[in-house]
């Protein structure tokens, strides 16, 4: 049986960019626990959650299960990539319905993967969370996905200020990506220019390094994601 060389916890394990995670660490004799609607049969162990439970029931859930897997183990990172879109303005019939889809979504996962943190994450560990750079500025065709991804970014700025509870010298950091390069968003948007969506492959890289302590970002950086001609540069804020 291999060594294993490391641990992280994937929020959002079964999501496109969350399999490309697991399979990332995995493929370098890592530990990788996943948290999401279904199991990902890829991962160590999995979390698997209702979407009947409200969002303390849920914490209680992820908390109740982490303890027994990890069973006093403390991780390297903690990873929270999950989330979803939903457009609609103020006048929508949606309106309501898909604000609080996107708080689910986004800001519950993120808040409950900053509480792991604090419990799980070792001393000089990594939290990374995922923001949009659309969230930078107003998002009138999809106000619901803006609000909670600017309520990402604000928690990020929190994490990383003093006495936020997160381990001494732990990073935290959001992605804020444009467009990923996912399954769907090839299926939705057929006709769009793929040059200027970023790859999967290139966020689970940047996790990686991270996870060595290379390149990793000030802490509390909103790092935004700029693909153009299919290469992808760091935008750090």
């Amino acid at each position: 049986m291999a060594t294993v060389l490391g641990r992280v916890i994937v929020y959002g394990g079964k999501g496109a960019l969350g399999s490309v995670c697991v399979s990332q660490f995995k493929s370098k004799n890592w530990w990788v626990g996943s948290i999401d609607m279904k199991p990902n049969e890829d991962a160590d162990a999995n979390i698997v959650l209702k979407a009947t439970r409200n969002w303390e029931e849920q914490e209680s859930d992820i908390l109740s299960e982490l303890k027994k897997i990890l069973n006093e183990e403390k991780v390297d990172g903690v990873i929270c990539v999950a989330g979803g879109w939903a457009g609609g303005n103020a006048s929508s019939t949606d309106f309501i319905k898909n604000n609080d889809l996107m708080w689910k979504q986004s800001v519950w996962s993120s808040a409950i993967a900053a509480e792991i943190a604090s419990h799980y994450l070792k001393t000089g560990g990594f939290l990374a969370l995922t923001g949009a750079k659309a969230a930078l500025e107003g998002t009138p065709g999809m106000i619901g996905y803006g609000m909670a991804k600017a309520a990402v970014h604000q928690l990020t700025k929190s994490l990383a200020s003093k006495d936020s509870g997160l381990p001494q010298d732990s990073i935290v950091s959001a992605i804020l990506p444009v467009t990923l390069d996912t399954p769907m968003n090839r299926k939705w948007m057929p006709k769009a220019d793929k040059s200027t969506w970023t790859p999967l492959e290139f966020v689970s890289d940047l996790f990686w390094k991270w996870s060595q302590n290379k390149d990793r970002p000030a802490n509390g950086s909103l790092l935004q994601l700029i693909t153009k001609d299919n290469k992808t540069t760091l935008v750090e804020s």
